[in-house]
């Protein structure tokens, strides 16, 4: 007999097989939408399967990747239960679409990033970035399902699917954060061009082009040849480290191409090639109590087998066979509700559509990217600006509230073309320019929080004479004040001993050409002034950022040692998972990050 978890109602059956069933559910209590496989008795490989996915995704909490909410054993069998995402896969929108407009394109790329990046920054390789593992929702943003074949860093084998694979994978290598960047970089090559960087019908033909074979680009847009290049590279070393540096890169080939507000566009196109989607297939209602109304759609994903079957009036089911489950209750399975198509896939979960009829969703910041390169005049001594990159919102309803936020996220550009300004009046450099850059990386953006982490450059006279340090912005959104030192920790973390726990906690990131924290310190420790250097100031004298400050990431919290000099111990970066430091943090703060969803994760 079927069973059944008992704090979920369910609502559809979605699909069922040898070995169990998928089914559409909710919360009892709290009424949140959920799909739900059921796995029964009998298969100790598929059991082992489920339960090491449901391992890889415990490690994450990320808005970009799917949510697991519980994994079950009992005497019945095995349970996974996940979030229920409002969407369609890409597979779908480029099959409907063929291709994407590279605004597009980079944002499914991007949002796509910051998902792996999540998972990169606790130690997991996904191993099948695939269009069918993308879920593009109605607001136009992406998230990252399928944790079905990930490991840890530097486990392998040869798995994955075989169109999208580096060339490590090929070779049964040990997988790292840049195996998830060449996937990533064959989708988005797939996105912008409608083709897949390598095609052939012999699998041999195919490995060979992935391990030897140049990537064509003549198609790809010229600016993000580069992208497209460094990407796949062939040397795991060659490419950029993980999804995070990715990102970085992407987010300045953008701005540079397409203009500060690139992300916009994309969103408008990619929500209307979701929406278009939608629209193709007859939908069935699904009230969910407390949930408002809900309708589920195609969303296929086609496995490593290529398994498939039909469901309902015509929808085509895609399966991921690499765990024996699915491939039995969706590929195998006829699926129907009320004449509606209704696809079930692989382990990322069940995609449901926006019913026409809800009303629209309140309004939520739109972050993007702009960048100040100019000359300044006037003076003794000209001021160049190059490519000084700073976020900016809207979308919030309120002209005078995104005023302040982007006044407050502006601030360290316009702080530190202040202080060119005040030093070209004293310093006679001959006519040679000041020269100002600003190295900018966007964290959290939202939807309490968006917080930006900036380290300035600059060159006096050609003199290359170091950076006068950077600042870390993080800003409420519903308010517009940004955030210090002593609104994110409790006073007990700023104490000398909550200095000393909080330096126990984070890890130094290694990044290349970086001095190590050893090095920089006489004694590897954090000091209370560090945090809060306001009370070792004179009266009177400017104030200053702190040496060291919270930075808020989608996938990790970090802290920004950010320090005037030129001996290369100024730009350090420290991170932990938030469920580590979140006792140090106060709860108001704590509310605003990437939390555990409820249901309670078990």
């Amino acid at each position: 007999m079927d069973w059944r978890l008992a704090d979920f109602t369910e609502d559809r059956e979605l699909g069922r097989g040898a070995q169990g069933r998928v089914v559409l559910a909710h919360h009892t209590q709290s009424g949140t939408p959920v799909a739900i496989k059921y796995l029964a008795q009998g298969d100790p490989g598929a059991v082992a399967a489920l339960r090491s996915e449901a391992q890889m995704l415990g490690r994450l909490t990320s808005p970009y990747v799917a949510r697991l909410y519980r994994f079950t054993e009992s005497e019945h069998g095995a349970a996974i239960v996940m979030e229920a995402i409002n969407g369609a896969s890409l597979k779908e929108v480029l099959r409907e679409h063929g291709r994407l407009a590279p605004e597009a394109a980079l944002l499914v790329l991007k949002g796509s990033l910051l998902g792996l990046a999540a998972a990169h920054a606790v130690g997991v390789v996904h191993r099948d970035y695939k269009p069918a593992n993308v879920v593009v929702r109605p607001d136009g943003l992406s998230k990252l399902v399928d944790f079905g074949v990930a490991v840890l860093a530097g486990q392998g084998s040869f798995a994955g699917t075989p169109v999208y694979m580096a060339p490590e994978q090929w070779r049964g290598e040990a997988s790292s954060p840049s195996t998830d960047v060449y996937a990533a970089t064959c989708v988005f090559f797939e996105c912008v061009t409608g083709r897949r960087p390598f095609a052939a019908a012999e699998r041999a033909v195919l490995m060979n082009q992935h391990l030897t074979g140049p990537v064509d680009v003549s198609d790809v847009p010229e600016p993000l040849r580069p992208l497209v290049l460094q990407g796949m590279a062939k040397d795991p070393g060659e490419r950029p480290l993980g999804a995070a540096s990715f990102v970085t890169m992407l987010e300045s080939a953008a701005a540079a191409a397409y203009g500060g507000d690139w992300e916009q566009r994309g969103v408008r196109a990619l929500a209307a090639a979701a929406a278009a989607l939608a629209a193709l297939f007859p939908l069935a209602a699904l009230t969910v109590p407390g949930a408002g109304a809900a309708t589920a759609t195609t969303a296929g994903a086609a496995g490593t087998a290529g398994a498939s079957g039909t469901a309902g009036t015509g929808g085509t089911v895609g399966a991921s066979v690499s765990k024996g489950f699915l491939a039995t209750t969706a590929g195998k399975g006829a699926m129907a509700a009320a004449g509606a198509a209704v696809v079930a896939t692989t382990a990322g979960g069940v995609y449901v559509a926006r019913d026409s009829t809800e009303p629209a969703p309140a309004p939520v910041a739109v972050v993007a990217m702009a960048a100040d390169t100019r000359t300044i005049t006037g003076g003794t001594t000209p001021i160049e600006i190059r490519n000084a990159r700073y976020p900016t919102v809207s979308g919030l309803r309120d002209p005078a509230l995104e005023r302040r936020i982007n006044a407050e996220l502006r601030g360290p550009i316009d702080r530190l073309i202040a202080l060119a300004r005040e030093s070209s009046t004293q310093v006679n450099c001959q006519g040679k320019p000041v020269k100002l850059g600003v190295e900018t990386r966007l964290g959290l953006r939202g939807p309490r929080l968006v917080s930006v982490r900036y380290f300035q450059l600059t060159d006096w006279c050609q003199q290359a004479d170091g950076s006068p340090g950077g600042e870390v912005v993080t800003v409420d959104l519903r308010t517009g004040r940004r955030l210090t030192n002593t609104d994110v920790f409790r006073p007990a973390a700023l104490t000398d001993a909550g200095v000393t726990r909080i330096r126990s906690l984070v890890a130094q990131h290694p990044v290349a050409h970086e001095r190590d924290w050893d090095d920089c310190s006489s004694d590897g420790r954090f000091k209370r002034s560090d945090f809060l250097p306001g009370e070792a100031r004179i009266p009177g004298t400017k104030e200053t950022p702190p040496n060291l400050s919270a930075f808020f990431t989608p996938a990790e919290f970090q802290l920004s040692f950010l320090a005037g000099g030129s001996d290369g111990c100024g730009n350090l970066n420290f991170g932990a998972a938030y469920a580590t430091v979140r006792e140090l943090l106060k709860p108001e703060i704590a509310a605003m990050l990437p939390a555990a969803p409820s249901p309670s994760r078990t």
